[in-house]
């Protein structure tokens, strides 16, 4: 029996997602775990031990490296791919010094805050000759590539509108998200609007490209600090070739209960996923219905889109594939979140 290679990963900080991220890449069949840092004295073996997942040797988890320093674990010779799930604002910085150590990087959504940036990190990735991908899970799990085959079909007909909702009850633990500006990498928008963003851009695809947006109109709540609790608004994404209009309709909050739908309307019919974030034992649910009276509700096997996320990128690192989420992907979803806050700027 062949020997399965395994990719070394490290965990750079220990950030609130490692809840569902830590046991993602120690379940991943290409992977193993081997170092996490935290700038917080002891916090990464508390990590490690509180989210480590049932059943795990805790034996092999005294050979995982646990730094209270992140460029100890920047530097460690056995890192080979590292997992970069700091604040919004910092990842550019600390995906560039990964990069230029020679480490693989998937970087948390968003890859960084301006075009800049992500022109930067992928400059020094092709220096270094390293991958580097954005952390979308939700776009590995099997159920979206079902939603992109119903509207390849044309069941549904031409796109011409699409529909993204994405919230969660913001409460006292994660505060730290809406305690600094927009402009500084707080508030819903640079949170939970990068999916609300990605998803429209993907239901405009076609051959495999996303849609980008013309044009944006969008309003918010703000607080205090200048970070946005609630935003709304649309993206333009042109007219078609028979010249009729193809609208994009966000909506994200931290006032509502969690929701991460998006529905695709056509001119012969619509689909609709009805849940992004979805847990790894959760049945999700598609639905679609066409104007001749056809409707179906699809339901898929319990998936772990964090597993599949990490087996696939490391996939492309040990093969020497090309990564299914691009620079150019990334820089068209943080062109279309800068626009927005453009949109913003007199109420920010």
């Amino acid at each position: 029996m062949t020997k399965v290679r395994k990719l070394r990963w490290g965990i750079l900080g220990a950030a609130r997602v490692n809840e569902r991220m830590l046991p993602a890449i120690i379940e991943a069949k290409n992977v193993q775990l081997v170092a996490i840092a935290s700038r917080r004295a002891g916090a990464a073996r508390a990590t490690l031990e509180k989210y480590a997942p049932l059943g795990f040797n805790m034996d092999i988890a005294g050979s995982v490296q646990c730094y209270d320093d992140l460029d100890a674990l920047i530097q460690d010779g056995n890192v080979e791919a590292i997992y970069c799930p700091m604040s919004n604002e910092e990842h550019a910085a600390w995906a560039l010094k990964a990069i230029r150590a020679g480490k693989h990087v998937l970087i948390e959504k968003p890859m960084a805050l301006t075009l800049v940036d992500i022109e930067t990190i992928e400059s020094a990735a092709k220096l270094a000759d390293v991958k580097v991908m954005e952390g979308f899970m939700y776009r590995f799990h099997p159920q979206h590539a079902r939603v992109q085959e119903i509207v390849d079909s044309g069941l549904i007909g031409d796109v011409l509108c699409a529909r993204a909702s994405f919230s969660f009850l913001m409460k006292q633990p994660r505060m730290y998200r809406i305690n600094r500006s927009m402009a500084e990498g707080g508030g819903a928008l640079w949170d939970i609007g990068p999916y609300a963003m990605h998803s429209l851009r993907w239901c405009f695809a076609k051959e495999g490209v996303p849609g980008e947006p013309i044009y944006v109109i969008a309003h918010a709540k703000c607080n205090e600090h200048g970070a946005d609790i609630v935003t709304s608004g649309v993206l333009d994404f042109g007219l078609d070739a028979q010249g009729r209009a193809r609208f994009g309709h966000f909506d994200i909050s931290f006032e509502r209960s969690r929701k991460s739908e998006y529905e695709i309307i056509g001119t012969k019919g619509w689909v609709k996923c009805h849940a992004a974030w979805v847990f790894q034992n959760d049945v999700p649910v598609i639905s679609w219905a066409t104007e001749d009276g056809k409707f179906a509700e699809e339901r898929f096997a319990p998936s772990n889109h964090f597993t599949l996320e990490i087996e696939h990128f490391s996939d492309c690192i040990l093969s020497g594939q090309l990564t299914r989420l691009t620079f150019t992907d990334a820089k068209g979803n943080c062109a279309a979140l800068q626009a927005v806050v453009g949109a913003l700027g007199a109420a920010v």
